[in-house]
C-alpha cells in the first residue's frame, strides 16, 4: 500500500491553510463492523474552511482530520463484517474526516454508489445537492411553472438549485454579486440572471414579466435579504442558509407585517440529525442516480493531492473561483 496520509489540524486560526498539514499514519487494524475505504475524491466546502478558522456553528474536537464528505472504494472489511463488497464505490458518512488517502468507517453507514459514475461529481453528493433539494421542497408548495429567486447563484448550492428547479419544471431568478459570474449561471440553465443591487425588485419584475415569485433562497444575508424580500409575492417565505456577507439578515417591518413575508433558516446538519436514516438514504440515493445520469453536476476548478492540502485550502478560501476545489488522493491500494 502507498503511504497513508491525512490532513490534520490541532488548532484553529484566522489563516486556515496555516493550521492544517498532511501527516502520515499506519495502516489500521480493523475491528468487527469496520471498513477500510480508499478515498477517491473529497471536496472543500465553505463550512470546512470555517471549521479551520473556528467560525462554524458546529466544531469537531481537536485534533481533527478535515473533510465533511466524499466518496471512496472499499479496500477491506473487518472480521465478521457485512457491507458493500471490496471494490465497491461508496458514499462516506458525513463528517468522517475525508481529506485523507484512507478512512476507517462503520461498514453499516456506507451507501453503495454507481461504480461507473464520475467520483469527482459523486464526491459532492452529501452537502450541496441535498441542501438544494430540501430548500426547494420544504419551504413552499411549488408547482411546475412557479418562479423562485435565489442569491449566491454561482455557488455550489446555487448551481444545484438551478438544475433541480429545471428538472422539476420551476423557473429561477438567479442573483450574483459580480458581472463575471452571470454567464456561468446562464450556462447552468438559469432562466433569469441578474447582478444583485439597487432597484432589484423593479429589474426582477421587468425580467419575469411581472411573475409572482413564490420562494426566496438566501445565501448572503445583510441588505441582500431585504432586497430579495421586496421581490417576493405576498405570504411567501425567504429561507436563509448562509451568510456570505458576514452580516445578519435584514427584513423590514413592511415586508414582515404588511406583506406577510416570512424569514426562516435551514441547516443541513440539523436535518441529518432529526431525519430518519431511511429517509436520508432515499434522498441521497435519488440524487446519486441523477448525478450518475448526468442530470446534476457542478464545475470543478482544481484537484489537489492530500500532500498539497495547504495549497488546496488557500485556493478554496480565495475570493473568485470558477468551481469547486477537490482533494483527490493519488491512487493506491
Amino acid at each position: 500500500m502507498t503511504t497513508l496520509l491525512k490532513a490534520q489540524y490541532s488548532e484553529r486560526g484566522p489563516v486556515p491553510q496555516d493550521v492544517i498539514s498532511a501527516v502520515p499514519f499506519e495502516r489500521p487494524t480493523l475491528a468487527a463492523g469496520q471498513a477500510l475505504v480508499a478515498v477517491l475524491a473529497a471536496p472543500i466546502n465553505p463550512s470546512d474552511v470555517l471549521m479551520l478558522t473556528g467560525q462554524y456553528g458546529q466544531l469537531p474536537p481537536l485534533p481533527a482530520v478535515g473533510g465533511s464528505e466524499g466518496v471512496g472504494r472499499v479496500v477491506e472489511l473487518g472480521p465478521e463484517t457485512t457491507g458493500p463488497a471490496v471494490g465497491q464505490t461508496v458514499l462516506l458518512p458525513a463528517g468522517s474526516g475525508t481529506w485523507a488517502t484512507h478512512v476507517v468507517v462503520p461498514a453499516s453507514r456506507l451507501i453503495p454508489l454507481p461504480n461507473d459514475a464520475d467520483p469527482k461529481q459523486l464526491a459532492m453528493l452529501t452537502v450541496n445537492p441535498p441542501t438544494a433539494s430540501l430548500l426547494l421542497s420544504e419551504f413552499a408548495d411549488l408547482k411546475a411553472g412557479d418562479w423562485i429567486i435565489q442569491n449566491g447563484a454561482n455557488s455550489g448550492v446555487g448551481s444545484y438549485v438551478v438544475q433541480l428547479a429545471k428538472l422539476r419544471g420551476l423557473k429561477t431568478v438567479n442573483l450574483v454579486r459580480r458581472e463575471s459570474a452571470v454567464e456561468s449561471v446562464r450556462a447552468q440553465g438559469g432562466d433569469v440572471v441578474l447582478v444583485d443591487g439597487d432597484d432589484l425588485a423593479a429589474r426582477v419584475q421587468a425580467a419575469t414579466g411581472g411573475a409572482a415569485l413564490k420562494l426566496g433562497i438566501d445565501a448572503v444575508g445583510g441588505q441582500a435579504t431585504m432586497r430579495m424580500a421586496a421581490t417576493l409575492a405576498e405570504s411567501t417565505s425567504i429561507v436563509n442558509y448562509g451568510a456570505l456577507s458576514g452580516e445578519p439578515c435584514i427584513v423590514t417591518p413592511r415586508e414582515l407585517i404588511f406583506r406577510d413575508v416570512t424569514l426562516k433558516g435551514f441547516w443541513l446538519a440539523r436535518w441529518f440529525r432529526v431525519t430518519p436514516p431511511a429517509a436520508q438514504r432515499a434522498l441521497l440515493t435519488e440524487l446519486a442516480g441523477r448525478i450518475a445520469a448526468g442530470q446534476l453536476h457542478t464545475p470543478i476548478q482544481a484537484a489537489y493531492d492530500v500532500a498539497q492540502i495547504k495549497e488546496a485550502i488557500a485556493a478554496a478560501a480565495a475570493g473568485e473561483r470558477s468551481g469547486k476545489i477537490l482533494i483527490v488522493p493519488t491512487p493506491g491500494a
